[in-house]
């Protein structure tokens, strides 16, 4: 008995875990198909609360304002994640260097509302001296853009630091250039790595409320932001349909950069074990 305890106590408790994260996001997609607006009662299966949904110009532009931000956050976190990774790990010594790790490392452990308030300051204190930027989206880009590329630059550091530097040494010795090593080398190599410090950093400002709130303008509100505000007046069945509609995108590319990446894993492994027998072979011929 005890052994069988054993043997399952694991697979038991990670299956509450799961249950524990994710009964609440099924129960969300199931209500979001009731047919009435009650939150305890399920009475039916209806589309109503999907076709209210479209018909809501507050969720649909806060849809549409928080994909832009969230798709210029991305491209702009994982080009300023890659540049400061790659300084990190392939510059060790240099004169700043651990005020500009600490610089780059400190919106992890900041919080939000701290992050978002020395924002505002500086963009209004930027505005009140210049006239520029007014708070909409261009001041939400740049507060999410500092969030996101902390994030980013850790991942792309990761997978900087297991990356062989062999490779690279093997080009330079062949005549090419740092910037030419660092385009046609180090970029594909780390390419899984940006790729995932762009979705990282999407995800991340798609769903941001705190520094949206400090940041955002008059009229300018994103899709969290849209939610939050009527979750504060009450349950509305259309939130729901939103949330599960996200749960639905997301979930869809999860699964289609996963397969991507098992995919590109198989291809290199085969590639490799191609070269090991082309190698092995040329050597039994010259022996």
């Amino acid at each position: 008995m005890k052994a069988l305890l054993e043997k399952h106590f694991g697979k038991a408790w990670l299956a509450l875990v799961y249950l524990f994260l994710y009964l609440p996001l099924l129960f969300m997609v199931i209500f979001s198909f009731n047919s009435t607006r009650q939150d305890a009662n399920f009475t039916g299966l209806s589309l109503r609360w999907y076709e209210a949904l479209t018909r809501d110009t507050k969720i649909v532009e806060g849809f549409w304002l928080s994909v832009k931000v969230a798709a210029v956050t991305g491209v702009l976190s994982a080009v300023l994640g890659t540049f400061a990774a790659f300084v990190l790990v392939r510059y060790r010594r240099f004169a700043g260097r651990t005020i500009f790790s600490g610089m780059v490392n400190a919106p992890l452990v900041m919080p939000e509302v701290v992050i978002g308030l020395s924002l505002l300051l500086l963009m209004v204190g930027a505005q009140n001296a210049f006239g520029w930027p007014e708070r909409g989206l261009l001041t939400i880009i740049f507060g999410h853009t500092l969030l996101g590329m902390s994030y980013g630059m850790v991942v792309i550091q990761s997978r900087l630091m297991d990356m062989d530097r062999s490779i690279e040494e093997a080009a330079m010795d062949l005549g090419a250039r740092p910037h030419e090593v660092f385009f046609l080398i180090t970029l594909p190599n780390i390419f899984q790595g940006i790729l995932a410090a762009f979705l990282l950093s999407f995800t991340l400002s798609f769903d941001d409320v705190v520094i949206s709130e400090f940041l955002s303008g008059p009229g300018v509100n994103t899709l969290p932001q849209v939610i939050f505000g009527y979750a504060r007046r009450g349950i509305n069945p259309s939130i729901y349909a939103a949330a599960t509609l996200l749960i639905a995108a997301v979930t869809i590319v999860i699964v289609t950069y996963s397969v991507w990446v098992a995919r590109q894993t198989r291809r290199r492994e085969r590639e490799i074990a191609a070269a090991t027998r082309a190698e092995l072979a040329a050597i039994a011929t010259s022996a």
